[in-house]
C-alpha cells in the first residue's frame, strides 16, 4: 500500500522560508514522479514542482527561483524548500505520486497517490 505523509507546513511571514517534507512508503516501481500542488478553498488544484526517478525537476513560473524540490533517497522523502514567501503562497500543500505513464507532472488527474496535506500560511 502507498503511502505520502506531507509535514513541515506552518505560519510564517512574507518574506519567511518553510520546508515541507513528503514521506513516501510502499512505492515499488522504478519509475516515478512526484509533484508539490497546492490548493485553496473553492479553487482547483494547482502544481508547485515535480522532481522525477531520473532527478529531473520542473517548476511552476509563479514560484521558479523561490522553491527547491529535492529528494532523499535514502529516506524516501521528498523536500520542498520555500524561500521569500509571499500570502499568494497561502495554501493547502500535497504531494503527489505515481510512474505518470504518458500523463502531465502539473495534471492532478494523473496521480493516483496522495497525502493528506500541510497547510502554509503566509501573512503580510
Amino acid at each position: 500500500q502507498v503511502q505520502l505523509m506531507e509535514s513541515g507546513g506552518g505560519s510564517v511571514q512574507a518574506g519567511g522560508s518553510l520546508r515541507l517534507s513528503c514521506v513516501v512508503s510502499g512505492y515499488t516501481s522504478s519509475d516515478w514522479c512526484v509533484t508539490w500542488f497546492r490548493q485553496n478553498p473553492g479553487k482547483e488544484r494547482e502544481a508547485v514542482a515535480t522532481i522525477d526517478s531520473d532527478g529531473s525537476t520542473n517548476y511552476d513560473d509563479s514560484v521558479r527561483g523561490r522553491f527547491t524540490i529535492s529528494q532523499d533517497k535514502a529516506k524516501n522523502t521528498l523536500y520542498l524548500q520555500m524561500n521569500n514567501l509571499k500570502p499568494e503562497d497561502t495554501a493547502m500543500y500535497y504531494c503527489a505520486a505515481d510512474d505518470l505513464g504518458g500523463g502531465s507532472w502539473y495534471v492532478p488527474a494523473d496521480f493516483r497517490y496522495w497525502g493528506q496535506g500541510t497547510q502554509v500560511t503566509v501573512s503580510s
